[in-house]
């Protein structure tokens, strides 16, 4: 699991995968607990929760977690959003509060 921004969203008229179909895809940047950008390059997730740009979100990228909580052994995906991050705490010290705004 992986804490990441999202940076976008991803359109596609002509998805061949039927799991896909209606399914909002978003563009995901990892970041560090404080948010500082990561050495991970940003990867496409098949949003869960209704995120959108802006939000700081968990994010799972292991197939077989995908495929449970989208209710499918057979379906091809990888990375999904599943939560919504609210605050993160470092060794008893606050270094990301969503209603602060930071």
């Amino acid at each position: 699991m992986m804490l990441c921004d999202v940076i976008g969203t991803v359109v596609s008229p002509s998805v061949q995968m039927p799991i896909l179909d209606g399914r909002v895809l978003l563009v995901v940047r990892p970041v560090s607990p404080a948010g500082e950008s990561s050495t991970n390059k940003p990867r496409v997730a098949i949003d869960t929760i209704g995120a959108g740009v802006g939000d700081r979100v968990l994010v799972i990228d292991e197939g077989n977690s995908g495929r449970q909580i989208l209710g499918n052994k057979d379906a091809a995906v990888k990375t999904l959003v599943v939560g919504f991050v609210d605050e993160v705490e470092v060794g008893g010290r606050v270094v990301y509060d969503h209603r602060a705004g930071n």
